[in-house]
């Protein structure tokens, strides 16, 4: 199992993620379309245009899944029962179409959990860095992990 279990982690723990996704239009497009989000900002090239930032942004909300997809191989991948919640989730800076996204992991806290004796509560701070290493997305998650069954 790639996932780590609860007590394989450590507060100050860090992950850089290997793998890295390159944005493309159709993903903000399609995102937006499955999301029902008709903003002109994210699906209209002409309204951005005359916006500050020239050309469509990617949806936010694309992009914090995204840098949490690209963090579960390494850290909860078959260990998680849940996420429990996204706290202090920021975006710093835009995503565009063509952007390399990759992420960083950080244990900010660990707790045992008080009803699940078998698994324990994890806090990460994930954070998502386009090719330039400037902060696109910064997100403080909470998982409900298994603990090992040994």
């Amino acid at each position: 199992m790639a996932g780590l279990w609860f007590e394989q982690f450590s507060v100050g723990q860090v992950f850089d993620h290997e793998i890295r996704r390159t944005v493309l239009e159709a993903d903000n497009m399609w995102f937006s379309a499955l999301t029902y989000n008709p903003a002109q900002l994210h699906i209209d090239h002409a309204y951005a245009e005359q916006t500050e930032f020239g050309r469509p942004l990617v949806n936010s909300l694309f992009t914090l899944g995204l840098v949490i997809g690209l963090t579960v191989q390494d850290t909860t991948l078959g260990t998680t029962v849940a996420n429990l919640g996204m706290n202090d989730t920021t975006f710093p800076k835009p995503v565009f179409a063509g952007d390399t996204i990759r992420a960083r992991t950080t244990v900010m806290e660990l707790r045992e959990s008080k009803s699940r004796p078998r698994q324990g509560i994890v806090t990460f701070e994930h954070l998502g860095l386009n090719q330039h290493d400037d902060v696109v997305c910064r997100t403080l998650r909470g998982a409900l992990m298994h603990k090992s069954p040994h």
